[in-house]
């Protein structure tokens, strides 16, 4: 090999059926947690989480997503009057049954869960150059969410449970936490141990919407 050839690429891995049969077990067992333990989580998986979530694609390779974590009492407790206001107001929208159902619901484990992370999106970030989102901005959001979803994922395969509250305002959220300006809020997670498992989403479980059974359904055209 001469001094100007590239190294040699290494071979890609091969995923056999018995892998693609638990990376399925992955994606069915991912669940959106409310009921978490007041277990802390280690701070090496969730680091690990965090550090494959980053592997997520992202336009132009700007990697927008900005994780912060909300520890003090003083930020936390906005939060969760936040998702209170909303939570109630949410639930005066609905009627008769299904306001009742609503009430029952726990839609959100932000006073159990050990870990709160707030997830932006960077939109005024250089990184990428602009590319791909000269026609569609909302790309680097988009980014953001396929960050989340992999964070979802790895969570998971360590254990670990993460709920992503979206009863919240963004804005009252945003000044709370004095992030950086142009750091936009795309997701507040809630992220621990949870107290109890399931194979079917909550909101199935508890009479709210069933699983669409034409959502994976391929339109052609």
């Amino acid at each position: 090999m001469s001094e100007s050839s590239p190294p040699a690429a290494a071979p890609p891995p091969v995923f056999d059926d018995a892998f693609r049969a638990r990376l399925a077990d992955l994606f069915a067992w991912r669940r959106d947690v409310r009921r978490f333990s007041r277990e802390p989580v280690d701070e090496a998986a969730l680091r690990t989480c965090l550090d494959l979530a980053a592997l997520a694609p992202s336009v132009g390779n700007s990697q927008p997503w900005r994780f912060v974590r909300v520890s003090e009492p003083r930020r936390r407790a906005a939060v969760i009057a936040s998702f209170e206001r909303c939570n109630a107001a949410a639930c005066a929208t609905y009627a008769d049954e299904q306001r009742t159902l609503y009430a029952r619901l726990k839609l959100a484990g932000l006073r159990e869960a050990p870990v709160h992370l707030a997830v932006f999106c960077d939109s005024g970030t250089g990184a990428g150059h602009g590319l791909g989102r000269a026609t569609m901005p909302e790309m680097l959001r988009y980014s953001v969410a396929a960050c989340i979803h992999a964070f979802w994922l790895a969570a998971r395969a360590h254990g670990i449970g993460v709920g992503w509250v979206s009863i919240l305002e963004p804005t009252v959220v945003t000044d709370a936490l004095d992030v950086p300006e142009g750091w936009d809020l795309v997701a507040y997670l809630c992220v621990g141990h949870p107290v109890e498992e399931h194979a079917d989403p909550e909101l199935v479980r508890h009479g709210w919407q069933e699983r669409h059974p034409e959502a994976a359904r391929l339109h052609e055209r």
